[in-house]
């Protein structure tokens, strides 16, 4: 099911960034996210055979309406309900926001520090990461007192590892060997 919903993730964001709707596009589907997510009557209702596709339609209306979503979202939902694709909706809006990010020129970084890292250390950190990918960089920081020093960040399927528990694991390695 994961190549459906990139299909489909790629379809909405061609139509998104041609129309200059990127940012609202993605609030709106993760919104629609949330409630589907939330709600397993929402969830049984959109996947049921037995509900007529106007009525699935009306309540999808009712909702962008309520969220303040646009038409390129209710058309959206209305394709997916069509096609009977509701159970993807999950993995669908975060290949949507991946899909988003990457024709962007976002990369999404993840920092693991052993310490908390100053506000001045943060913004290093970014234009660091930055230069080295050559994409704007949107950073998550967390902790992890099991590194004992330095830091780790992935972005993507790339680990870089500048620990202390790491360059002790390797010291420890060569003496081994």
């Amino acid at each position: 099911m994961k190549s459906a919903s990139l299909q489909y993730a790629n379809a909405l964001a061609d139509i998104a960034l041609a129309q200059g709707a990127a940012e609202p596009a993605t609030k709106q589907l993760a919104d629609f996210g949330a409630a589907f997510a939330e709600s397993a009557e929402l969830r049984n209702f959109l996947a049921s055979p037995a509900v007529s596709r106007e009525a699935k339609h009306a309540v999808i209306e009712k909702i962008v309406a309520r969220t303040g979503g646009s038409k390129i979202i209710r058309n959206f939902l209305y394709v997916i309900v069509d096609h009977r694709r509701t159970a993807i909706v999950p993995e669908m809006v975060a290949r949507f926001q991946e899909v988003i990010r990457q024709r962007q020129g976002i990369a999404e970084a993840e920092v693991r520090s052993a310490v908390e890292l100053s506000a001045t250390q943060k913004t290093d950190m970014a234009q660091s990461l930055a230069r080295m990918t050559g994409k704007k960089v949107e950073t998550r920081y967390s902790l992890d007192p099991a590194l004992l020093g330095g830091a780790v960040v992935r972005i993507g399927d790339t680990v870089y590892d500048g620990s202390l528990r790491h360059r002790l694991d390797e010291m420890r390695t060569r003496l081994a060997e």
